[in-house]
Order: structure tokens, then C-alpha cells, then sequence
């Protein structure tokens, strides 16, 4: 008897846990049976797809139904449904309910499950073994639940991907957008069995474990229980630094500005990724997440808006002020990355409301930034207001607003491709530098996006891949029209070699200098006035090798001030290292250099 079991994920480095949940009971209960998983994605060739999975003639199909999957997973059951009409296909889920199967389709054999694996009971199995499967079946959601994978799952299904892990089910909030406000409370695995079980995966050395507690800091002091084992955990598994080294003096005349940075240390074994509500962070906390070795934990943390009013309308209420206190706390410690989430389209967010929580999102300067729109699902509070609230979403998964009674049509639609832009500007962290500058100098940063969007319009921006290049040429003619034009120039520049390029593209070339290499005339004039010896940058044995494999490039004095690389009295020659710099913005490494004789800029 051979039964698969199917997820189709958003992306191959997911992994999904229903599967591997739903083994471990079938297994216990249907001994005999051969358990097949079935990680697949939405990007798989269909029509393969379809053929694979009637190979060697299953008994029965499982599959996990989700919003990201459902249209894919709904194609497959009608059309498997052509060709075996007698094979059984059991969905479970939270979109299993909602994929609207033809009449004669769901009467054939399906299945819809409503709770989790653990909570089928025998007859359920002995009414799978006999092929006499109901329409629905009810599972307990309240039965208890365990590590589900084996140790060669590490080798196999779970190899290069996400391993998923639940210390506890359920959410204490019930925020109407979301699902888990359909069923209240919390089951909290004891602490004890959670740190053994997490022992357990850590032996296995995945690449990333993401616990998926809907708030995994609450209460607070188990969470920091589970942070402080943890990180000695991985203390325990990982070398020393080399201290540094204390660097010779230089000459005067040519003395670096900055020495060049410790050498970053090599990243945890494993990262481990929480959602967060920020407001519940206690100082103890706080305290001691600034202790964590950086990059091994990464925080999503849901704002949502900065609107009472929206808040409220969804059932949220955290404490604002306490929550920005917070995460200017963490993003100060730079050790931990911060990932903030803004929805568009919630209850009473009006355009201007909307574009004020976008500012108050950059100013807490986050590592990233997802500016989302509301998802309606069916089964929670909010979709049983829609009318209420004029709701216009899209029929089929994942649900997508289209307006709602504050925002029309057109500002939806103008207000997600702003989130659109700042996302692809302020995610792939090549605009450090720039951005720092603009969120300084700009009351109202969204606003500077706004404008930035009409140049983008200009260039098919939304048609086109958002690579560096078309980011850093949008930006630089947007630049070109202002005043301060100049220093946001050299700060682009900065940017792009900072980021590992040796060479300037032909948008960031001035063109009254055209023809002229100023890289090599830096590399040059340091060349010859440079010292055979300046340690801790080089000796005489390998003065060429750092100036063949470093990049010089000349910067005003006030560019150098602003990146914080000089005090605005005297331009100087960046070097861009070969190394990186240490902590989660990690670029090329930098030393600044003064020159004899006039100014290199």
C-alpha cells in the first residue's frame, strides 16, 4: 500500500511539517503501508508534476492545501480525478475547506481533514485501509504533538531547506485578519521536551530552524529561557576569533583615516528565525539579546500600521511606544535581523494614514522591510465584516484587497507599488550608505519615494528585474535634479563599489570626465606615496597584492563626513578591501587614506 504525501511549497528551501507530522501518525497506525513524502513547488512543471505522482499506482494522495498552493493543488485533483477516478485524495489544511471542487469531484473519494494529524483517530485509519472514506473528518486540535522528523530526513527531505518547529500552538491575540483567531489559547509544549528536541535538530546541523510559535515571546520568560539555551548551544560549537592585532603607526602624510576592520566572524552553523511581538520585550530580554553572537537570530515583527484606529479594528493592541523603544534597541545591537511587516488595506487606513506608517517604519531602520496587502481570508472574524468595511479583494487565493471603504481602487493600487519600490530600494541593503543620508535628511521619507516613483515610471521600472544597476541609474537621475546632488552622487558611488564592484557603471561616471580613469589615478597617486611597509595593511613582501586586489576611489570631504569616515576638513581616498566588515550589514571593508599635496577630490 503505498500513500504519498504531497506539499506543493511557495519555494524549494521550504519544507512542510504537516507532511512530516502526518507520516509519523500513519506509520504508528498503518504499519504495513509504504510512506512516500512529497516536497514539490508552485514552479514545478505541471503536466511532470501530475505524472509523478501516479506513479507506481498510490493507494491514497495526501495533501497539505495552503493560500500560496491552492489553485496549483486544486488543478491537480481534477485532473487526477480524469484518470483515477477510484484513488482516494485526502486534503487537509486550512485552505482544504475552501478550494470549491466540483460537485462530482468532492463526492468522489475526498477527503477534507479539519485539525491537525495528531488528532485523527483509529477509525479513521481502519476507514482508510477499507477505502471508505468520509466527506469530512473532524480532528482533535487539542491533542498533543511531537518532534515529527527521523534523523535521515536531515540527508534526504529536509536537506538545504527550512526545518519548521513548534514549541507551541496556537496564538495568544486574535488578530481578525489571521486564522489563528478561529480557534483561541495556546498549547505550550513543556520546556524541558523542547529543549531536548531542539537539541536533537541542532545535532543535525540544518542551515536554518524557524520556530513558528504565532508569538514566540510570549510569555517572555520562556522565550528567553529557550534564547539563552540556544545560544550557548551554539557558543558551544563555535571557534574562537582571532583577537586583533594592534596596528602599526603610519606616516603622517599618509596616515589611514580608519584602519581596516576586524575580519567578520564565520556565521552560526545555524540561524534560527521567531516571530515577535515587539511590545512584549521585558529590559532582561533586551538585555541579553544584545549578548547573542551576531546573525544567529532573526526576528519578523508584525507592526502591522501605526493607526490605533486600524489596529484596533482588527483586534490588535500592542503598545506602541514600547514597541519602538525596543526595536531601536535591537537595531542598535546590529546582531540580531530585524524583519517589520506593514499590511495595506486594513480598516480605517486612509492614504495619509498609510504614508504616515511607512515613515515610522523607516525611521526604526529595520534590515528589511515587507509592506504587504491585507490577505481576506475565509474563516476569520475580518472576512465575516467585509461588507461592513467595504472589502474588495480577489476571489481566489491568497486573497489580495483591492479597496476597502477608506482607500479606492486607483490608491491601493498606487499605494502597492510605492511598498513595491521601497521594498526592492531598501531590501538588497546595495543603498547603505544613501539610504542612511536620505532617512536623516528627509521629514517625510515616503514622500521621497513618491517623487522617486514618477522617475521610475519612466523606465518601465514594474516590467523590468529590479537588478543594482537599474536601482543605482533610477536613483542617480532623480538625484541629478536636486540640490543636494553632489554629495548623493558620491554617496551612490560609495554604495557601488562598497558592495563588492571594482569598476563604476557609466550612470555614476561624471561627464565632464569622460575618458578619465579617477579608480586608477587614486590607485596611483597611493602607489607611489605609500611607504613599502604600513602595517596592519601590508608589508613590502605583499604591497602589490593589497593594491591589486583592493579598489581606490576619491570622496569630498563632506562625503567622507557623512559616511562617518572623516571629520569634513579633507577629502581622502576610500580603499575598499578585499575583506568584509563585521555584523549583519556586512559590505567590503574600508580604510581611508589622506594624500600629500592637493586634495584627490
Amino acid at each position: 500500500m503505498l500513500i504519498r504525501l504531497v506539499a506543493l511549497n511557495a519555494r524549494f528551501v521550504h519544507s512542510a511539517p504537516a507532511l512530516f507530522y502526518l507520516r509519523q501518525q500513519l506509520a504508528e497506525n498503518l504499519p504495513a503501508a509504504r510512506l512516500e513524502i512529497c516536497q514539490l513547488t508552485i514552479n514545478d512543471p505541471y503536466y511532470e508534476t501530475l505524472q509523478g505522482l501516479l506513479d507506481q499506482e498510490p493507494s491514497a494522495l495526501f495533501f497539505s492545501v495552503y493560500v500560496w498552493n491552492a489553485v496549483y493543488t486544486r488543478r491537480l485533483l481534477l485532473d487526477l480525478r480524469q484518470v483515477r477516478p477510484d484513488l482516494p485524495l485526502v486534503l487537509g489544511g486550512p485552505q482544504a475547506p475552501h478550494l470549491d471542487l466540483p460537485r462530482e469531484v468532492a463526492a468522489a473519494g475526498v477527503c477534507v481533514v479539519q485539525g491537525p494529524a495528531e488528532g485523527l483517530g483509529p477509525d479513521f485509519y481502519a476507514d482508510l485501509a477499507a477505502g471508505r472514506l468520509p466527506s469530512t473528518y473532524q480532528a482533535d486540535f487539542a491533542a498533543p504533538f511531537r518532534l515529527p522528523y527521523r534523523p535521515e530526513d536531515f540527508a534526504a527531505e529536509l536537506q538545504n531547506r527550512h526545518v519548521y518547529y513548534e514549541s507551541s500552538r496556537g496564538c495568544p491575540f486574535a488578530c481578525s485578519y489571521c486564522l489563528s483567531s478561529a480557534r483561541r489559547g495556546v498549547a505550550y509544549r513543556e520546556l524541558q521536551e523542547v529543549l531536548v528536541e531542539l537539541e536533537l535538530l541542532l545535532a543535525a546541523r540544518p542551515k536554518s530552524i524557524r520556530l513558528v510559535d504565532r508569538t514566540f515571546n510570549a510569555p517572555p520568560e520562556r522565550a528567553l529561557e529557550i534564547w539563552r539555551f540556544l545560544v550557548a548551544r551554539s557558543r558551544e560549537g563555535a571557534a574562537a576569533p582571532p583577537g586583533p592585532g594592534a596596528p602599526a603607526e603610519a606616516p603622517d602624510a599618509v596616515a589611514p583615516a580608519a584602519p581596516p576592520s576586524e575580519p567578520p566572524p564565520e556565521p552560526p552553523a545555524t540561524v534560527f528565525h521567531f516571530e515577535i511581538a515587539p511590545d512584549l520585550f521585558t529590559d532582561q530580554a533586551l538585555e541579553f539579546l544584545a549578548t547573542v553572537p551576531p546573525g544567529l537570530f532573526r526576528f519578523e515583527i508584525g507592526l502591522q500600521s501605526f493607526n490605533p484606529a486600524s489596529l484596533a479594528a482588527v483586534n490588535r493592541y500592542p503598545d506602541l511606544a514600547r514597541a519602538r523603544e525596543a526595536i531601536r534597541r535591537l537595531v542598535a545591537g546590529d546582531n540580531i535581523h530585524l524583519h517589520l511587516d506593514l499590511i495595506l488595506g486594513l480598516p480605517f487606513e486612509t492614504r495619509a494614514s498609510y504614508l504616515e506608517s511607512l515613515n515610522g517604519i523607516m525611521a526604526l531602520r529595520p534590515h528589511q522591510l515587507q509592506l504587504g496587502l491585507l490577505k481576506v481570508l475565509p474563516d476569520t472574524p475580518l472576512a465575516a465584516r467585509r461588507q461592513e468595511f467595504a472589502l474588495r479583494c480577489c476571489q481566489e487565493p491568497p486573497y489580495p484587497v483591492l479597496a476597502t471603504r477608506w482607500l479606492t481602487r486607483d490608491e491601493v493600487a498606487e499605494l502597492y507599488r510605492l511598498g513595491e519600490l521601497i521594498e526592492s530600494y531598501y531590501n538588497p541593503r546595495f543603498f547603505l550608505a544613501t539610504l542612511n543620508y536620505l532617512l536623516r535628511r528627509e521629514i517625510n521619507p515616503a514622500a521621497f519615494f513618491q517623487e522617486l516613483a514618477a522617475t521610475c515610471a519612466t523606465r518601465n521600472f514594474f516590467g523590468r528585474a529590479r537588478t543594482q544597476e537599474l536601482l543605482s541609474s533610477a536613483l542617480a537621475d532623480h538625484f541629478r535634479r536636486r540640490d543636494d546632488a553632489q554629495l548623493a552622487l558620491e554617496l551612490l558611488r560609495f554604495d557601488w563599489l562598497a558592495c563588492g564592484h571594482r569598476r563604476w557603471p557609466e550612470h555614476l561616471q561624471r561627464p565632464v570626465e569622460a575618458g578619465r580613469d579617477r579608480l586608477k589615478e587614486a590607485r596611483d597617486r597611493l602607489w607611489h606615496q605609500l611607504p613599502d611597509n604600513l602595517p596592519p595593511f601590508f608589508t613590502s613582501a605583499d604591497r602589490s597584492a593589497f593594491f591589486k586586489r583592493s579598489v581606490f576611489a576619491p570622496f569630498s570631504a563632506v562625503a567622507l563626513e557623512e559616511l562617518g569616515l572623516g571629520d569634513g576638513r579633507r577629502g581622502g581616498v576610500v580603499a575598499f578591501l578585499p575583506g568584509k566588515n563585521s555584523g549583519l550589514k556586512a559590505r567590503q571593508a574600508t580604510a581611508v587614506f589622506e594624500l600629500t599635496g592637493s586634495p584627490p577630490v
